[in-house]
């Protein structure tokens, strides 16, 4: 569990981190450099989730090795399945990290919702939707192993 009072916006008590695969911590279908050996240093932390559909359809095989929950979504509504998932953890105990359009009703709806802008750039509507927004993967990952970067983003 990662706990963080944040002056003059809110206490953050989270035990679930629920990740986008494509775009945010893969690219073209394969895991980001650093963010294989980073999720195993969150993993005793957080519960991670990860929510895909797919595109490549060699997740289960990229992701083996990780200390996670592998969920496949359908193409149909995604972003709506994303959301109760959240909703199913308990969104109030959750951080969401994404950065397709399918992913702004999951960050709208957890505790703290991150975009992350990389190569496949990020989603206007889902932007808006965020707490924080981050430039790469293993930076967003780092505002949860290092607590008191958030405190400087968002604290009033």
């Amino acid at each position: 569990m990662i706990d963080i009072e944040i002056p003059g916006y809110k206490y953050l008590q989270l035990n679930h981190l629920v990740l986008d695969y494509n775009g945010t911590i893969a690219g073209d279908g394969n895991l980001l450099p650093g963010v294989k050996s980073t999720l195993q240093n969150l993993s005793h932390k957080i519960q991670i989730h990860l929510l895909t559909a797919d595109t490549y359809g060699d997740v289960q095989g990229k992701t083996k090795d990780l200390d996670c929950k592998l969920f496949v979504l359908d193409s149909n509504n995604q972003d709506l399945v994303k959301q109760e998932y959240v909703l199913q953890l308990g969104s109030e105990f959750t951080v969401g990290i994404g950065n397709g359009r399918n992913d702004r009703l999951m960050i709208e709806e957890a505790a703290l919702g991150i975009v992350v802008v990389q190569e496949e750039g990020a989603s206007a509507e889902t932007l808006l939707s965020a707490d924080v927004v981050c430039t790469n993967i293993l930076s967003a990952l780092a505002l949860l192993l290092h607590p008191l970067r958030l405190v400087a983003t968002l604290r009033s």
